[in-house]
C-alpha cells in the first residue's frame, strides 16, 4: 500500500503511520533500528528503496527516505508518502519531500520520525558528505553508510573516508568484496606458511573496491602492493609459490590458481547494493579493519 500525504506536516505524518500500523496489526517492537536514507536526487530514490526493502527482510526496520526539493521555493513546503506491505519490505517506508527552506533542516524534520529506543544508521547511496559524523542527519545515527562507487570520481571519494574518518563509519566499497578477501585469507592459510611478500590488484580504474582491498593488502602484509588497470584479478606471491583469484569482470565464477596445484573454481558474482546493505547492518559498531583498509590505501603504488 502507498499512501501520499502532499504538503503536510510531521504530527499528521506520524498520526497516518500509527493508523497504517494498528490496522496492519504491525509493531514497533518488531522494528530492530531505524533506516534514514539521504538520496542527493529523485533519479536514486527507488533504486535506494529497493535496497532498503531487501535489506529489511532479514533487519526488519522503519526506512525513512529524505528527498531534498526545490530550496528556492517561496514556502517550506513537506510532501510526504507511506508505504507499508509488499511495497515496503518487513517494515515501512516514509519518504520525505522537502522544499523552501524546510530543505536545510532535514534533520529536524526526520527527528519525529525515529523508533524510540532503537539505533539509527544514515546511508548516502551516492553523493555523501565529507565528514559523515559531522553532517546534521549523521549525527542522528551511530553508523554511518557511504559508497563512492556512485561518486564523481570513485578513487577521490575513498581517498577522502579516511580524513572524514570517525567510528561507526563504513563504505559499501568495502562490502562488496567481503568475499574476496574472506577467500584470500583462506589461501593464505593454507601451507606453505609463508609471508607474502608483494601482491597486484588488477581491475577497472573506476571500482574503489579494489582500491580499499588493496588498501587492506597493503594494511596486512610487509611488501610492495600494485593497483593497475586491467583484467580482474587478485595476485599474491610468497617464496615458493603464487596464488591468483581472478574473475571476468561480468562473470559470476572466480577461478582460484596456486602454483603446483589443481585450479578451484569458485562462485564470486559481483554483489549487488541490497547486498552489501543487508552485510553493513549486521554489525553497529566501529569497524577498524575498514578503518586500516583506508591507511593502507596511501601505501598502495598505482600504475
Amino acid at each position: 500500500m502507498i499512501v501520499d500525504l502532499p504538503d503536510t506536516t510531521t504530527n499528521d505524518v506520524n498520526k497516518k503511520i500509527t493508523g497504517l500500523r494498528e490496522e496492519g496489526g504491525a509493531l514497533t517492537l518488531s522494528r530492530v533500528l531505524t533506516l534514514v536514507i539521504a538520496p542527493h536526487s529523485e533519479d536514486i530514490v527507488e533504486d535506494s528503496i529497493g535496497a532498503a526493502n531487501f535489506a529489511s527482510r532479514e533487519h526488519p526496520c522503519r526506512v525513512i527516505v529524505v528527498v531534498p526539493g526545490d530550496r528556492s521555493a517561496a514556502e517550506p513546503r513537506l510532501d510526504a508518502q507511506l508505504r507499508v506491505g509488499h511495497d515496503a519490505g518487513a517494515g515501512e517506508v516514509v519518504v520525505l519531500r522537502l522544499a523552501g527552506e524546510l530543505a536545510d533542516h532535514a534533520s529536524s524534520v526526520v527527528l519525529p520520525f525515529l523508533l524510540p529506543d532503537t539505533p539509527v544508521v544514515a546511508w548516502w547511496p551516492a553523493v555523501s558528505p565529507a565528514v559523515p559524523a559531522q553532517d546534521p542527519l549523521g549525527k542522528l545515527a551511530i553508523r554511518r553508510i557511504t559508497d563512492a562507487t556512485n561518486g564523481a570520481d570513485p578513487l577521490a571519494c575513498i581517498k577522502s573516508r579516511l580524513e572524514g574518518y570517525t567510528a561507526g563509519d563504513t563504505d559499501l566499497a568495502w562490502s562488496r568484496v567481503t568475499y574476496w578477501r574472506a577467500l584470500l585469507a583462506s589461501a593464505m592459510d593454507q601451507p606453505p606458511h609463508e609471508p607474502i611478500t608483494s601482491a597486484l590488484v588488477s581491475g577497472l580504474k573506476d571500482e574503489p573496491a579494489l582500491d580499499i582491498l588493496a588498501g587492506w593488502l597493503a594494511s596486512r602484509i610487509d611488501g610492495p602492493v600494485q593497483r593497475v588497470v586491467g583484467e580482474l584479478k587478485i595476485e599474491l606471491k610468497r617464496p615458493s609459490e603464487t596464488v591468483v583469484l581472478e574473475r571476468p569482470q561480468t562473470g559470476i565464477t572466480a577461478k582460484l590458481t596456486r602454483t603446483g596445484k589443481p585450479d578451484s573454481l569458485l562462485p564470486l558474482a559481483r554483489r549487488e547494493a541490497k547486498e552489501c546493505l543487508a552485510e553493513d547492518l549486521r554489525r553497529l559498531d566501529a569497524d577498524e579493519i575498514y578503518r586500516d583498509a583506508l591507511q593502507g590505501i596511501g601505501k598502495v603504488r598505482y600504475g
